[in-house]
Parts: C-alpha cells; sequence; structure tokens
C-alpha cells in the first residue's frame, strides 16, 4: 500500500472581481443579495447596481451609503441607508 500524499496548502479566496469602471475607484461599500450586486462610490456620487448581467448607474446626490436591504426580488425593491436614513432605489435619478 502506498503512503498516502500531503494536503496540498489551501488557495486563498478571491475577494470577488472587480466589476464596475475603472475610472470609479474603490466603493466605500459593496455586496450582492439575491443575484444583484451594488458598489457606492461617494467620491463621485454614483451607486451601480448589476442584475442579470445589466449594469445601472444612479446618482446618488448627497446620500453616502452604507448598506441595502431588498424586499421580495427585483432592483426597484432595494433600500440603501443613507446619514439621510432608508432610500428607495427608485428615488435615486438612473444616469
Amino acid at each position: 500500500m502506498k503512503p498516502m500524499k500531503p494536503m496540498e496548502p489551501m488557495k486563498p479566496m478571491s475577494g470577488g472581481e472587480k466589476w464596475w469602471p475603472d475610472d470609479l475607484g474603490q466603493p466605500s461599500t459593496s455586496g450582492a443579495q439575491n443575484g444583484m450586486r451594488y458598489a457606492f462610490f461617494p467620491d463621485k456620487q454614483r451607486l451601480l447596481i448589476e442584475q442579470d448581467g445589466k449594469l445601472t448607474t444612479y446618482d446618488s446626490g448627497d446620500h453616502r451609503i452604507g448598506g441595502v436591504s431588498q424586499q421580495g426580488g427585483g432592483a426597484s425593491s432595494l433600500t440603501f441607508t443613507s446619514q439621510n436614513g432608508s432610500v428607495d432605489l427608485d428615488q435615486l435619478k438612473k444616469i
């Protein structure tokens, strides 16, 4: 009987690949939930939402987004938390 091979070292987990344009820099917050991804860029006042391979950009105005919640499915059911309280996605202007 052959001796067992030693285990190979574990590879580091990927932090996820970048899916937003380079000109926006690094997001202050990003995440994914139920097949949707979001990233917020406060310096550019931009919120990006990707769903089903479609990327939509929103003007976040004076909101500094720090979190997200979702009711049911679909992008229109997203609510974000900012320093001004809750912000529904349909309150932000699409660009």
